[in-house]
């Protein structure tokens, strides 16, 4: 039995999953026409062929700003493709671990959000993540993982944007009044990885995220700090820099949970953003 399928593999933690596996044959990614969530066939066949017992959802769509626009698509990636493969999973007896977000949050707490907190999204996509929840909520066996300011040395995110820009530019202005926590996507893998080895059956919702509290702005400036480049951070407020999209203000989620259930320890997130560009410094 192959333990695990991740569907979105070629995206940011799909990679970060990949990276950490020890190529056993325990785990099996599939390329995307194989197994993308939105054919139903597609999805029978490779069920049926690999029979898992795990299916680790990392396929999303995650263009905050475009979902304002696209709203059907998001849709059917974020609701109608988590009720696939959890019809899928019901079916087959597979625990579905999937991954979710802050932005189910209104963002407009001043203390860390717990699993239980009424969840209230203002965008789009933060509605969509929400409804996916709900689908993958709907079968016995699931796992739900909120994370948030996901980042590594793949594929896109703001910790590579920062360097980048940080090279190209005298001077940057970053948003200073969202704060959250940074989730360096191999840490998350790594704990995805451990859940599956530990056949848990305490099911329900978890949040991961790294240890600690920092804002985008004090995020960049660590970034700049750590790799050493010369650069001027201009903090601005939200209302400086108009998204199509409303981020949370405050998406700092509670860990407690997650460490008391499972008995982990979690990186800060600054010994992990250092970790991080080491090896993408790295020649």
């Amino acid at each position: 039995m192959i333990k695990a399928i991740v569907f979105g593999a070629n995206g940011q933690l799909g990679t970060c999953i990949k990276t950490l596996n020890d190529n056993s044959g325990l785990i099996y990614f599939p390329r995307e026409a194989e197994a993308n969530i939105l054919d139903v066939e597609a999805l029978e066949a490779v069920f049926a062929d690999q029979q898992p017992a795990y299916v680790i959802n990392c396929a999303a769509y995650t263009a905050v700003d475009k979902a304002e626009e696209e709203t059907e698509l998001a849709e059917r990636v974020n609701v109608t493709g988590v009720k696939n493969l959890a019809e899928q999973c019901a079916k087959h007896g597979s625990t579905l671990i999937h991954i979710s977000t802050d932005f189910v949050f209104k963002g407009d707490m001043a203390r860390p959000l717990t699993e239980t907190d009424k969840t209230e999204p203002i965008s789009v996509y933060g509605q969509t993540k929400l409804d996916g929840e709900k689908a993958a909520a709907a079968i016995e066996k699931h796992f739900i993982i909120r994370t948030g300011w996901l980042y590594s040395e793949h594929g896109n995110n703001f910790v590579k944007t920062m360097l980048r820009l940080g090279a190209e530019r005298d001077e940057l202005r970053i948003i200073a009044d969202q704060v959250g926590t940074p989730t360096y996507a191999i840490d998350l893998a790594a704990f995805i990885m451990d859940l599956i080895k530990r056949d848990s059956k305490d099911y329900g919702v978890y949040h991961y995220s790294n240890e600690g509290v920092t804002s985008w702005f004090d995020l960049a400036r660590a970034v700049f700090d750590i790799s050493a480049t010369q650069v001027k951070a201009i903090p601005i407020r939200t209302d400086q820099y108009p998204t199509a999209a409303t981020r949370p203000a405050y998406s700092v989620m509670d860990k407690s949970k997650v460490k008391a259930t499972f008995s982990i320890e979690i990186p800060y997130w600054r010994d992990s953003l250092i970790k991080c560009i080491s090896k993408l410094q790295q020649p």
